[in-house]
């Protein structure tokens, strides 16, 4: 795939300084995209924009906003506007799970804290479906726009113990296709809308979930590896190419998809 693809693009990242997010942004970074970073703590942001800027001569805006506050969300996109006069591509990075919305290991689903429950939520997708809106909107007056989503293994399979997570991101997958369908009928065919579904890669919000202090995986960790196909997990670079791709004209036929980049786990029964 060409640099030029993406060459004075506008990208926006949600959740730019995390693991997926920031890697996903280092790969339009080297296409030569203008990046705008969101996030809560700027601190991480300018951070990843070091790392970036080490790489490549782009632009790059980092703006401190949190993505279930349609307010902020407002403020940045003007921000946004009058340093680039455009948005091209938005990807809804931003996700997590909080301990009360989980099962522990002697728990039910009769002891999940529904205050964590609806943060998980709120965060994954109201954090989702908002900035769908406050971006989307510049979209849908420029008619050309593509959204990436950001889904999850534990939408479409049964993942234990991450309840609330697993809800929230599933509904996510099917927030990608009503948008898409909308935005498609309504505004055009240039306006498209997707999700990856990453499958297991090790960041900071798991990393203690899957491997011990003495670096070994542990049991959760194991039962993971033994249902992957390709027996290891994903490594962060692995989320870039179906990044790029579905943002892409290449993929301009392509809206309301989920693509799973998960090392073959949704395809194993686990016999």
């Amino acid at each position: 795939m060409s640099n030029q693809n993406f060459k004075e693009k506008v990208v926006i990242i949600t959740g730019g300084g995390g693991t997926l997010g920031g890697s996903m942004a280092e790969a339009f970074a080297e296409a030569g995209a203008h990046l705008v970073l969101l996030g809560r703590r700027i601190e991480v942001l300018e951070q990843q924009r070091k790392l970036l800027l080490d790489k490549s001569e782009v632009e790059i805006l980092c703006l401190p906003c949190d993505v279930t506050d349609k307010q902020q969300l407002i403020t940045a996109r003007e921000e946004i506007l009058d340093r680039f006069n455009s948005i091209d591509i938005l990807i809804n990075a931003a996700g997590g799970n909080l301990k009360g919305a989980t099962i522990g290991p002697d728990q039910t689903f009769l002891d999940l804290e529904i205050p964590d429950f609806e943060k998980v939520t709120d965060l994954n997708l109201m954090g989702t479906l908002l900035p769908c809106m406050v971006f989307g909107e510049v979209m849908a007056e420029q008619k050309r726009g593509a959204i990436l989503n950001i889904s999850s293994m534990a939408a479409d399979r049964v993942i234990t113990r991450v309840i609330g997570y697993s809800a929230s991101k599933a509904a996510v997958e099917n927030l990608t296709r009503s948008l898409a369908v909308e935005l498609a009928k309504k505004f055009g065919d240039g306006l498209r809308v997707n999700a990856l579904a990453p499958g297991f890669f090790i960041a900071e919000q798991n990393k203690s979930l899957l491997i011990d202090e003495n670096g070994k995986y542990t049991q959760r960790g194991k039962t993971i590896i033994e249902n992957t196909p390709m027996n290891r997990f994903g490594r962060k670079e692995e989320i870039q190419g179906a990044a790029l791709f579905l943002c892409s004209e290449q993929a301009s036929f392509i809206t309301g998809t989920v693509l799973e980049v998960d090392g073959g786990f949704s395809a194993f029964s686990g016999v």
